[in-house]
């Protein structure tokens, strides 16, 4: 009963053909919540994949419905070993973004796991399906080894965060003694380095919407009304123009965030960017005065994630009567999410855009939450995960992403500390997404050697 024996233990589950033939269990879940025609999907994955796999290692488990119409129910599990033992909460989803069939390579299709290579894919098996998988299979690891946890651990999946969670907020309020617990280790998102772990200890907020010019009904010729009517698009894209400049730099002044201090720029110095699967960073684009790594982490950054007007597949000679873009603002803590669209608006206002809409999209925003990279959790884990991997670990204040952090932060007041199982090649929300079989092999030793040495030392002095 040592710590070797459990990591060896999560080790012959990935070498015997355990841990893939699981993940294609999970992976057959047809389970994408943005479907609505599969919502029958969400509750099987709990009850067919998940519950079974929990019962056999000790967990008791619940599904719960969700307090947000329409939307997937949430499983509760946990597994309570003494009242005088810490708490760990573990999170994950089940549920996948669209699976974009028809896009796939030939030779792979997202609900059918496929072993190729270094690589297995399908729909899920980055995001989240393979990363709570390898955390379950670590927990078993150290249950199989040492009889016990040495702590009580309680699992939280739910099964809509790809449409922004809804409902998770409501049923983490409702639902706080039964998700009472003294951190959350949780796994989602990158590594920067496949060779490396990686440690965030909160995330970007994000925030989506449309900004629409609306003129009038239908099109007319270009040639008959062309320079007597407006363009949609072209002011559409001059309002655009002001918010950043032609690097990228926000120009909106409450959009500028003043929380990328000293320590937080320390922490940032020095991590890799570049490489590892991912496209090759435009040294040029973002604001000037920073490191790319500040870049993405310590700073909030502005993209047009899509734009329209007329129909740009088959277009006519005729000015379009309106145009849209569809836009999307990631920040850092220190930015007011009450006043970003408000900012905005008085951004356009003052340079003569009135007539910009600002929608807000339904259920896209997550708020932004950082935890200290010297809290004694995250130097816990740290220390951890060095033992296991001989590498010290790249420590991140934040996720450039976003993720419903803020539940476990700011409702259940948990330190927060994320361990991520995959890497920035993985193609999530893309046709062929995969893991690569050697980081699910080191995120089950790094798992199963954090888990033993929770039990074993009660959590931080």
């Amino acid at each position: 009963m040592t710590r070797a024996s459990a990591i060896n233990a999560a080790t012959r589950n990935f070498e015997t053909g355990g841990f893939t033939r699981d993940l294609g269990e999970l992976v057959a879940h047809e389970t994408e919540s943005q479907t609505p025609d599969k919502a029958a999907e969400l509750p099987k994955y709990l009850e067919q994949a998940l519950i079974p796999r929990l019962n056999a290692i000790g967990f008791t488990c619940k599904i719960h419905p969700n307090p947000a119409q329409d939307a997937g129910p949430l499983l509760i599990a946990e597994r309570i070993e003494s009242d005088a033992l810490p708490t760990i909460l573990t999170y994950g989803h089940g549920d996948v973004i669209r699976a974009q069939t028809d896009q796939w390579r030939d030779g792979l299709h997202p609900f059918r796991l496929v072993d190729e290579g270094d690589r297995l894919y399908g729909r899920g098996t980055a995001d989240n399906k393979g990363q709570h998988l390898i955390n379950m299979a670590a927990l078993k690891a150290v249950i199989d080894t040492r009889g016990s946890l040495g702590f009580n651990s309680r699992i939280l999946i739910e099964m809509g965060e790809e449409m922004g969670s809804p409902g998770l907020s409501e049923f983490c309020a409702t639902h706080k003694e039964a998700l009472a617990a003294d951190v959350l280790i949780a796994s989602d998102g990158p590594r920067l380095q496949s060779d490396t772990p990686t440690m965030f200890m909160g995330a970007r907020g994000g925030i989506s919407f449309d900004l629409i010019m609306n003129l009038r009904d239908g099109a007319h010729h270009s040639g008959n009304w062309g320079g007597l009517l407006a363009d949609p698009a072209m002011i559409l894209a001059q309002a655009l123009s002001t918010i950043t400049d032609v690097r990228g730099q926000i120009q909106v002044p409450e959009w500028r965030t003043t929380s990328l201090t000293d320590d937080i720029r320390a922490a940032l110095q020095d991590l890799p960017l570049k490489g590892d699967g991912g496209p090759e960073i435009d040294v040029d684009w973002g604001e000037e005065s920073l490191t790319p790594a500040e870049r993405v982490f310590g700073w909030n950054s502005f993209a047009v994630l899509a734009m329209k007007s007329g129909v740009p597949e088959a277009p006519v000679n005729a000015i379009s009567g309106h145009a849209k873009a569809a836009c999307q603002l990631r920040f850092v803590v220190g930015t007011d999410l009450d006043d970003i669209l408000p900012a905005l608006r008085r951004h356009l206002d003052a340079r003569g855009f009135r007539q910009v809409q600002i929608v807000p999209h339904e259920r896209a925003f997550f708020s932004a939450t950082r935890l200290s990279p010297d809290h004694p959790w995250v130097r816990l884990v740290a220390h951890s995960l060095e033992e296991t991997s001989g590498k010290a670990p790249h420590i991140l204040p934040n996720l450039a992403g976003s993720l419903p952090n803020e539940v476990f932060a700011d409702i259940l007041g948990l330190p927060t500390v994320w361990v991520p199982h995959s890497y920035r090649g993985c193609s999530q929300h893309a046709p062929n997404e995969h893991v690569l079989k050697n980081v699910c092999r080191d995120a089950l030793t790094l798992m199963a050697g954090l888990f033993w040495d929770i039990g074993q030392t009660g959590g931080p002095a």
